[in-house]
């Protein structure tokens, strides 16, 4: 399989994004994800939430292979002034057909570049305890700066444990 890809930030939205987005967020929350969502997910309420996520203070990345979307994350920058030099990274999603091949690596160092560009120096995220995005975040240098427990339910119905991550990129 062809494994390269291409990086791209979604400014809006067409009928296709829209329609491949949704199956994606479907796919992954499918598949065990804990991104704000339990499974199972109807297509309207994954078309709802990509419909409303592009607007201010959001900046969408996307991951294209071959014309489908593979992949996704997202910049938040803070908007407060005092937060002028922060962003938090939120809803990193790969296709589960598609994981271990760098798609959620190189979304990651976009999204990085992203903020780099934005005059952002600290980057915060969070992840479920336990999950495999934990070793990318680490391997890129992210730093565990806490954990919150029972912080959000699985779709089975357990409360899980959440890790804050935060890196600081050069100025």
């Amino acid at each position: 399989m062809d494994h390269l890809f291409n990086i791209a930030e979604k400014v809006s939205l067409d009928t296709n994004a829209l329609q491949q987005l949704a199956d994606l967020l479907i796919r992954v929350v499918e598949e065990g994800a804990s991104i704000g969502f339990l499974a199972p997910v109807s297509p309207e309420e994954a078309a709802g939430y990509w419909e409303k996520v592009i607007e201010p203070g959001v900046i969408l990345l996307t991951a294209e292979q071959e014309g489908t979307i593979v992949g996704t994350v997202q910049l938040h920058p803070a908007m407060k002034r005092n937060a002028a030099h922060r962003a938090e990274i939120a809803k990193l999603m790969v296709d589960p057909g598609r994981r271990r091949q760098g798609i959620a690596l190189q979304l990651m160092r976009a999204a990085e570049r992203k903020a780099a560009e934005l005059g952002r120096t600290l980057l915060i995220l969070d992840t479920r305890a336990g999950d495999p995005s934990n070793k990318l975040y680490l391997s890129m240098g992210y730093v565990e700066a806490g954990r919150i427990p029972q912080f959000a339910r699985s779709s089975n119905g357990g409360l899980d444990d959440t890790v804050i991550y935060y890196k600081l990129l050069a100025e």
